[in-house]
C-alpha cells in the first residue's frame, strides 16, 4: 500500500515524526506542498492521499485508477470533491476537533495583545526607553481591563463554547450571536467562530461594520471569507472600530494589495492559531487511526457517507 502525503510541511517541518503512517504501508511520501498542476503526476499510483489544502477535484480524481482513500489533514475538506469521492468508491476522512484548545487559546493571545500591548513595550523597552525614563513604569498604549468588558461570539461550536469559559473566567459578559443578534453587535469584542459557507462569506462587510458599537474590536480566528477586507480597513482607518486582529486572510499567504497589511490597528498573525506542537502531533495520530479504522472496515471520521 503507497502513501502520498501532498502538503505535509505546515503539519510537520521537520520537528515531528511520520513513523506512525510509515509502518502502515510499503511506501510513504510526503511533499512539503504540491501546485495545483503537480497534483496528478504526484499521486501517481498511490492507494492512499492525504492533504490539507490541495483542490482533489472530479477531474483528477477520474484519472487516479489506483486511489481508494483521501486522508484530509484537516477538519475542512472543502478542497475535496467529496461527492466525485464518493461515486467513484473513494473513502474521506477529516480530522475533527482536533484544534479547539489552541485556537481558543490563540484567540485570547490577540485580544491581550490589545489590551495590555506586551509586544509593543517589549520593543520600547529593548530599544532603551526605559533606561531613560524618569519614572519606573509607563505606557506607549493605554491598557485596558478586560473585567467587565462584554465578548460577541459569532460561531457557538467546540471553539465558540470554550472561549466563552475562558472570557467568563476573565469575568467577561459573553453575548452568543445565535442566542441574542442584537446584543451580540453591541459587544465590546466581536469574535467569529462560524465555519465559511457561500452563505456567510464576507458577512462582515461594512453594514456589519456600522452595526457594531463604536470603538469595538473585532477577533477572526476563523475564515479569512468571512470578512470583507477593503470594508473593514475603511472602518479602521476611519477610526470606527478601534482595532482588529486576525489570524487568517481571504488569501493565503497575502500579497502587497491585502488592505489590512500595515494598519496600525490591525494585528495579523500567519494561521498559526492551529498549530501548537501538540495539535499537530495528534493530527498525525488521528490520520493512522483514520487508516486503521478504514482497514479494519469501520467508519472512524468518514466524511463520504
Amino acid at each position: 500500500m503507497e502513501i502520498v502525503i501532498l502538503d505535509g510541511y505546515t503539519i510537520n517541518p521537520g520537528d515531528l515524526s511520520w513513523e506512525k503512517l510509515r509502518q502502515m504501508c510499503t511506501k510513504l511520501t510526503v511533499f512539503d506542498k504540491t501546485p495545483q498542476d503537480k497534483i496528478l503526476s504526484r499521486i501517481g499510483d498511490a492507494d492512499i492521499v492525504m492533504t490539507s489544502k490541495c483542490h482533489l477535484t472530479e477531474e483528477i480524481l477520474r484519472q487516479c485508477p489506483n486511489l481508494k482513500y483521501i486522508g484530509c489533514t484537516a477538519t475542512g475538506y472543502n478542497n475535496i470533491d467529496v461527492n466525485a469521492a464518493s461515486s467513484l468508491g473513494i473513502a474521506v476522512t477529516n480530522v475533527p476537533a482536533y484544534a479547539t484548545d489552541a485556537v481558543a487559546q490563540h484567540t485570547f493571545a490577540l485580544i491581550l495583545e490589545l489590551t495590555n500591548n506586551v509586544g509593543l513595550h517589549n520593543n520600547s523597552v529593548q530599544s532603551g526607553d526605559w533606561a531613560e525614563c524618569d519614572y519606573f513604569c509607563y505606557w506607549k498604549k493605554p491598557i485596558s481591563l478586560l473585567k467587565g468588558k462584554s465578548l460577541g461570539i459569532i460561531g457557538y461550536g467546540a471553539i465558540g463554547r470554550k472561549v466563552a469559559e475562558i472570557a467568563k473566567a476573565f469575568d467577561m459578559k459573553v453575548n452568543i450571536f445565535s442566542r441574542d443578534p442584537e446584543e451580540t453587535m453591541k459587544s465590546d469584542y466581536i469574535s467569529l467562530h462560524c465555519p465559511l459557507t457561500e452563505e456567510n462569506k464576507k458577512m462582515v462587510n461594512a453594514q456589519f461594520l456600522v452595526n457594531m458599537k463604536p470603538g469595538a474590536i473585532l477577533i477572526n480566528t476563523a475564515r479569512g471569507g468571512l470578512v470583507d477586507e477593503r470594508a473593514l480597513a475603511d472602518a479602521l482607518k476611519a477610526g470606527f472600530i478601534a482595532a482588529a486582529a486576525t489570524d487568517v486572510l481571504e488569501q493565503e499567504p497575502p500579497d502587497a494589495s491585502c488592505p489590512l497589511m500595515g494598519l496600525e490597528n490591525c494585528i495579523i498573525t500567519p494561521h498559526l492559531a492551529w498549530a501548537p506542537e501538540e495539535m499537530r502531533r495528534q493530527v498525525i495520530d488521528v490520520l493512522a487511526d483514520n487508516i486503521e479504522s478504514w482497514l479494519d472496515g469501520r467508519q472512524l471520521n468518514r466524511v463520504d457517507i
